[in-house]
């Protein structure tokens, strides 16, 4: 497991801003001396013309793009989740975008000031020149920003969405100690520890757990650290976030720091954060004010790839070993059923009267329960009589019983019948 990377969404346009400012103060100077007779053809009128235009128009276009961009982005949250909205907000490409628009207009300025300097009547050639790249790069980064806001269409944004879930699946899947068979009792209070961790401050979630670098600590001491914690989990005031057994005391802080803690929950590390924003898309589109259960049916086509990858990885609650095959650290996971649950319940519910919800997944349990292996096969079972039941209780007419127990991949496309 990896410790994500988090950089304040300021830092990057301040980076950009100060580079800029560095790169106009310093250059000319330094072409100045090494190369004084390099000049631009540019005569110096055309010169102060483009370089005050290129500076003006560079922050006019800045404020309508992202004046535009905010408010697409907020308007979205009323069709897909807040949770979702939030870590677009928070996408670099938009902070590069920003910082690459106010670089331009710092340079420009800065340029400016150097054109027909001490009434030399010549244009600096490599500082007129970077100019000109700079507005390059904001054309670049305008296209950038426009592709990534032709995101929010739903169908790219439940792409997208499913995308970080496969990723994170992929990522986790191809660690080794999620390929042991090894399980552990997850049931962390029959731990009899010598140290305890617990949360102190104010409420915030389980971004990551670095399981490799808390084998290290482990091992270091010959200890045997149970993290109580999952990701995603909030935690508040004196929340338990590890018991230890050793013979002598780790620092508290070697462990804390192998916890990352923030303030959202990350794609990070977390396959259910990627379900659970699919459910909230799925049930937004369900409810009675927009009543779009084809979004919903579309929504359960990425909640199907992401329980199939899921199903076939190992889940529960797994031991992390060192090098001689000691177990060190243990990580509670969540369970197929707990996927099981987020996947299919609030949409069983809120679906519960739509055909094209019911008829989608039925034939979502049908095709799991054929691609994964038989240990899978008891929860999927299970809701398969769920969904039985809801159709028997929120369908009267014996047609309408009849037409959602079909199995159909499009909702209304191709139906296959269960058998009688």
């Amino acid at each position: 497991m990896t410790r994500p990377t988090r950089t304040a969404a300021w830092a990057i346009p301040a980076a950009y801003a100060v580079g800029a400012v560095a790169l106009g103060t310093t250059l000319p100077r330094l072409e100045a001396r090494l190369w004084p007779h390099l000049a631009s053809g540019i005569s110096l009128d055309s010169a102060i013309a483009i370089f005050s235009s290129i500076a003006a128009g560079t922050m006019t276009l800045s404020a309508i793009v992202f004046s535009l961009t905010f408010v697409m982005v907020q308007f979205s949250a009323t069709a897909y989740s807040p949770r979702l909205v939030l870590w677009l907000l928070r996408d670099r490409l938009i902070a590069h975008s920003l910082g690459v628009f106010t670089g331009t207009f710092l340079y420009a300025l800065a340029a400016l000031s150097w054109v027909d300097r001490g009434q030399s009547d010549r244009v600096p050639l490599v500082t007129a020149s970077l100019v000109f790249a700079w507005l390059i790069a904001s054309i670049a980064m305008f296209v950038a920003l426009i592709q990534r806001v032709a995101l929010l269409q739903v169908g790219r944004m439940l792409s997208f969405t499913g995308d970080q879930g496969r990723r994170v699946i992929a990522a986790l899947s191809s660690a080794p100690a999620m390929a042991s068979s090894d399980r552990v009792s997850d049931d962390i209070d029959a731990v009899m520890p010598t140290q305890i961790i617990e949360h102190h401050g104010r409420p915030l979630t389980v971004q990551a757990i670095d399981a490799a670098a808390l084998v290290g600590v482990a091992q270091a001491a010959d200890a045997r650290i149970d993290v109580a914690v999952a990701v995603g989990d909030r935690v508040t005031e004196s929340t338990l976030l590890a018991r230890v057994r050793a013979q002598d005391t780790i620092a508290e802080d070697h462990i804390r720091e192998r916890i990352v803690l923030g303030h959202d929950r990350t794609f990070e590390q977390d396959p259910q954060y990627a379900i659970r924003l699919l459910v909230d898309i799925a049930i937004r589109a369900l409810s009675p004010a927009i009543n779009d259960p084809t979004t919903a049916v579309q929504a359960l086509d990425e909640i199907g790839d992401l329980l199939f990858r899921l199903g076939r990885s190992a889940l529960a609650t797994t031991p992390f070993r060192d090098n001689e095959g000691i177990i060190r650290v243990v990580v509670p996971l969540p369970t197929w059923d707990d996927v099981l649950l987020l996947g299919f319940d609030e949409i069983c519910f809120y679906g519960a009267t739509s055909l094209q919800v019911m008829r989608r997944m039925n034939a979502l349990v049908t095709e799991l329960k054929a691609g994964l292996p038989p240990v899978r096969h008891a929860a999927l079972r299970y809701w398969q009589d769920r969904l039985d039941n809801s159709i028997e209780k929120n369908f009267s007419d014996l047609d309408q019983r009849r037409d959602a127990s079909a199995r159909d991949r499009q909702g209304f496309g191709v139906s296959r019948r269960p058998a009688a």
